[in-house]
């Protein structure tokens, strides 16, 4: 073979090994032959999980597979929807465009859930302590020997039937006349210890520390000294406070200190769920907007007395409700909001969409709070006509 051909050779080779590394680099991209239109376009991918999985996935009312699976469709917008029998659906208009991935990961939740018994303690009022699983119970039925204060920990594990209690105080160690119902309770910045403020029928009220990691055998009286440990507590947890609100972007933590009531960060910290103060814009941030962050249209003109969700990660904010909508809790994932509307508790996204009703029953007192493992607890008195209390009951929507 001649120098010539050799050369011919070589060239074609490196033309061949170039020829395919741009087409490896094409595909990967997203870019596909359209033998229709003799032509390579650009593509999108629908990276499309689900909790449970092997959920059925629509596009545009078209059986597509199902979940998990990887659709690559052509720039456009697309109806998404993702169904499993016996579980909510999750529905959402998605904007694709070429060479990204955009990725849908729903939860569904059980059409009807399980509903099992945690107490059977006869409970005349429940306070969640905020920032962990655990609630502050009262039990006030004419028996000496149980009437009193408990700590149910919803996070501790056990095969019994009923999970243990932790009691903090029988009522029996407490004053005469001190009504559970009328009590208020304020933790300290820790949740290792509470006061409780005791009111009598006279105006009169008492206040003692109790810990709320052991049985308190005699309550400690702060009554004199209330207002100096609750101004000290409140410090500890204002100086908390400002550490995640001086996370936020520069440009939002001035708006933030000034102009948001702040309800709660979510678990992972990287979104604010609050109350705005004042009429006020947020800027801009991220510009341009982060790829394939939230397409939902968020609004960045604030208005007194409505609710919002600031996305640190992604620069935006959205409207969740206003002045007269229910209080909102984070569920464990961060990205999704509960509320009770009535007898109906109901989950949606933190931008306000694809909202699922997840439980319909009785609950009493409006009382429900979520657990960092997916659940919800709620009070029910399943029968009136012989319990004379409700007890808490764990709604199974996982």
């Amino acid at each position: 073979m001649t120098k010539f051909w050799l050369f011919v050779l070589r060239v074609f080779l490196v033309s061949l090994f170039l020829f395919g590394v741009i087409v490896l680099i094409a595909t990967a991209r997203g870019y596909r032959l359209d033998f229709t239109k003799r032509s390579l376009s650009s593509t999108g991918i629908l990276a499309i999980s689900s909790l449970p999985k092997a959920a059925k996935i629509y596009i545009n009312g078209q059986l597509r597979g199902a979940t998990d699976l990887n659709v690559e469709l052509a720039p456009g917008t697309y109806q998404v929807e993702i169904k499993k029998d016996g579980y909510t659906s999750y529905s959402k208009k998605i904007t694709l465009k070429g060479e990204l991935v955009e990725a849908v990961d729903p939860i569904l939740f059980p059409v009807n859930p399980s509903l099992s018994p945690i107490t059977n303690l006869g409970v005349v009022r429940a306070i969640p302590v905020d920032r962990s699983d655990n609630l502050i119970l009262f039990a006030n039925n004419g028996e000496p020997e149980k009437d009193g204060i408990y700590l149910f920990e919803a996070g501790r594990k056990t095969l019994a039937l009923f999970p243990p209690l932790k009691t903090l105080i029988l009522k029996s160690r407490l004053p005469e006349g001190v009504d559970f119902q009328k009590t208020k309770v304020y933790f300290s910045y820790d949740y290792k210890q509470a006061i409780f403020e005791f009111p009598f029928e006279d105006g009169t009220s008492v206040s003692y520390l109790l810990s709320l990691d052991t049985e308190n055998q005699e309550p400690f009286d702060v009554s004199a000294s209330q207002e100096t440990l609750l101004t000290a507590w409140q410090e500890e947890r204002q100086k908390e406070a400002r550490k995640l609100v001086d996370n936020l972007p520069r440009e939002v933590r001035k708006i933030a200190t000034d102009s948001f009531d702040i309800v709660s960060f979510s678990p992972d910290q990287t979104k604010v769920l609050y109350k705005a103060k004042k009429n006020v814009k947020i800027p801009l941030v991220i510009q341009p907007p982060l790829i394939a962050s939230s397409q939902t249209p968020e609004t960045r003109a604030l208005e007194k007395g409505n609710v919002y969700v600031y996305d640190k990660r992604e620069d935006k904010n959205f409207r969740v409700g206003d002045a007269k909508s229910p209080s909102f809790l984070w569920y464990v994932d961060s990205k999704r909001l509960v509320f009770n509307e009535g007898h109906r508790i109901a989950i949606i996204l933190y931008d306000a969409e694809n909202k699922q009703i997840v439980y319909s029953g009785p609950i009493e007192k409006d009382f429900f709070t979520t657990t960092s493992d997916g659940k919800i607890l709620i009070l029910a008195n399943l029968n009136p006509q012989f319990n004379k209390f409700p007890d808490v009951y764990e709604v199974g929507i996982r």
